[in-house]
């Protein structure tokens, strides 16, 4: 059973994943970024969240890779 501090750590890191979830697909969203600069930060931002969560790479291919991937669909326009 985890302790209480175990607890807000875990949920302070979720926090912490979700803000820059949430910059990295604004900045997606907001700048002319090519394709390859995006793909970057998406892949960054997964390796990002494999140090918060090392054993969750499933929980967040399930997760935050469709939203990224449905940004750069429809943002690039591929198919």
């Amino acid at each position: 059973m985890a302790s209480e501090a175990e607890i807000r750590e875990e949920n302070r890191q979720v926090r912490h994943l979700q803000l820059v979830v949430g910059l990295v697909m604004n900045v997606i969203r907001q700048s002319d970024l090519p394709l390859e600069e995006a793909q970057e930060l998406v892949a960054d931002t997964r390796a990002f969240a494999l140090r918060l969560f090392p054993d969750k790479a499933q929980v967040y291919d399930l997760i935050y890779q469709p939203r990224f991937q449905r940004l750069l669909t429809e943002k690039y326009r591929i198919i």
